[in-house]
């Protein structure tokens, strides 16, 4: 299934993001993109959503990308229209991607008043809290579709298995320290 195969690059975001976490690096950056602004009250994004994390993430996900263009096994499982792009526009949107699908899910949170890392036991709360471990691949799906037009089918297909393989994520970066919680 070649549409597995476009996600995988994702993990060099949570790869390059734990320990820019974990020991506080870049510390300079760790500024709310939101700047603290409010809406209805409540915080449009939240402390978690900075410029630190999107620069990280945005560059991990990019160069894994990048590279992973170069091995040949790779690149010959990813679809032929991601091959065509080139490893740099596969990259950048991929990086895009999976930084801006982080910020509508972190925004509903802020709004049901669910804080980050959190989950509410509400049925809405849970759906949110699944959502939010596959949320990039929607954003991925959008930000790629100047170059391959994924089906729904596939893009419902990556977001069940993301959303496993990141929950699995996010009890080891728990288990490391990177995470306050496991969830």
């Amino acid at each position: 299934m070649e549409v597995l195969w476009v996600f995988l690059p994702v993990l060099g975001a949570l790869l390059a993001h734990a320990p820019v976490l974990r020991f506080g690096w870049l510390g300079g950056l760790k500024r709310p993109l939101d700047g603290r602004a409010t809406f209805r009250g409540r915080r449009i994004l939240g402390d978690n959503k900075t410029y630190r994390g999107v620069l990280v993430m945005f560059l991990g996900a990019c160069v894994a990308a990048v590279a992973l263009m170069h091995v040949p096994a790779y690149r010959a499982r990813v679809p032929s229209e991601i091959r065509a792009a080139g490893p740099w526009t596969f990259g950048v949107l991929l990086g895009l991607g999976t930084v801006l699908a982080e910020l509508p899910n972190s925004f509903l949170k802020r709004q049901l008043d669910i804080a980050p890392g959190q989950q509410q036991t509400s049925l809405l709360g849970m759906a949110v809290s699944l959502f939010d471990q596959g949320d990039f691949v929607f954003g991925i799906w959008l930000a790629l579709a100047p170059v391959w037009c994924m089906t729904a089918t596939q893009a419902l297909t990556a977001f069940l298995l993301v959303a496993l393989i990141h929950s699995g994520i996010n009890v080891i970066g728990y288990a490391i320290g990177a995470r306050t919680n496991w969830r």
